[in-house]
């Protein structure tokens, strides 16, 4: 290593607001690191990149790719918001998206809702040719922010105040990220480092360093862990490395969030961004992997029940448009699914009683008025890992 690991390590700045005790706060180095060392990191890199070629290679010949979509930023909104605190579950936010079913906590599944709205907020303004950049990193950050517990903390601004990460106040806190006065130079070099047509780093190891800058500059006052993790599936869409958004790394991190964390302060401290590369790296591996299984695994599901539906016989016919409209929404009520079909009630009804006669749905209120359907063994492939965190 023919460089001093020091001349990764950003500036520390100490700081004081008024009377309070000062701090040392940290304003990162520009990317890419200097002295980048990737020869240990090649075959975890190839591994990587092969996981991730099948599940973009899977996601092409879905029969329905919006539809596994659908349910997979669902998860990523959800499991991502967890990470932060929030208690619901996957179940909890397809009631909050029905009309029909009122009555899930609100705060929570607000967060979760709103996560969802920017990740298409963001992919949408990109389709349109708009270039991933500060502006739109406001923008997604208005989105993700509004209307939840955070939305009074300046959504689709920068900060113009100190914030901290652990501990009661800057001076007991874990990490200090850089002061207000320089977010706005730290975040016009990470766009510019963002738009380099660069071939020195790979692809994934581009946003890897992107991520863990964007979470040590921490622009906003709040929502920066869940913008940070929504930005990893935004770049691999607008570098091509994904032709869908169909990588979500946000249940790797809950399970080994104290290792995630360690990483992104270990590079903070001792300039160690090699670890934190083969951290993430795995974890593009891992979670391709999970994702393919999920969706092959998923398709024959449906496979399987559309026989078995067929099978029927008379009553099928109804029964099958059921079940698509279930494999689009894997929980619903009665009223919704008649009103979106345009047919009668009872013919839903029907149709739900055959299908759950076959064990292909469940009734979760044991209620004689709305009542809700869960597509039973779909919702379980897609809720593995959503356990909310113990606190």
């Amino acid at each position: 290593m023919d460089f001093d690991r020091k001349e990764r390590l950003g500036e520390r700045v100490r700081c004081s607001v008024g009377t309070d005790e000062p701090y040392w706060a940290l304003v990162p180095r520009p990317l890419p690191p200097p002295g980048l060392q990737l020869d240990d990191l090649l075959s975890t890199l190839d591994k990587a990149n092969q996981a991730l070629g099948r599940l973009d290679g899977l996601a092409t010949v879905l029969p329905d790719t919006k539809l596994f979509l659908y349910m997979y930023v669902r998860k990523e909104a959800l499991l991502s918001s967890q990470i932060e605190g929030t208690q619901s579950s996957l179940s909890d936010l397809l009631l909050y998206e029905s009309a029909e079913a009122p009555g899930v906590p609100l705060d929570d599944v607000q967060e979760v809702s709103n996560y969802v709205a920017a990740m298409y907020h963001g992919l949408t303004r990109m389709k349109d040719g708009f270039p991933l950049s500060m502006r739109l990193i406001r923008e997604i950050h208005e989105v993700l922010m509004s209307g939840t517990r955070g939305g009074t903390k300046s959504p689709g601004e920068f900060r113009r105040s100190q914030n901290w990460v652990g501990g009661t106040r800057p001076g007991n806190a874990t990490y200090v990220p850089p002061p207000a006065d320089r977010v706005l130079a730290c975040m016009s070099d990470l766009e510019k480092y963002i738009h380099r047509s660069s071939n020195s780093v790979p692809l994934l190891v581009k946003v890897a360093l992107i991520h863990h800058q964007f979470e040590t500059i921490h622009p906003f006052l709040d929502g920066n862990g869940r913008l940070g993790r929504l930005l990893i599936t935004l770049l691999l869409c607008s570098d091509g490395v994904i032709a869908e958004p169909i990588l979500y790394l946000s249940l790797y991190l809950k399970t080994h969030r104290q290792e995630y964390y360690a990483l992104l302060q270990k590079v903070r401290e001792a300039g160690d961004w090699e670890s934190w590369l083969h951290f993430f790296l795995s974890g593009v591996q891992d979670t391709a992997a999970l994702a393919t299984d999920a969706a092959r695994e998923i398709l024959g599901t449906i496979q399987t029940d559309r026989a078995r539906i067929t099978a029927i016989g008379r009553g099928g016919g109804s029964a099958l448009q059921i079940h698509q409209y279930l494999e689009r929404k894997p929980l619903a009520v009665i009223a919704e699914i008649a009103r979106e079909l345009n047919i009668s009630a009872p013919t839903v009804t029907s149709a739900l009683q055959n299908l759950e006669a076959i064990g292909i749905v469940r009734e979760i209120t044991g209620k004689k008025r709305g009542r809700i359907f869960v597509y039973d063994a779909y919702l379980k492939i897609l809720e593995r890992g959503t356990e909310p965190l113990r606190r």
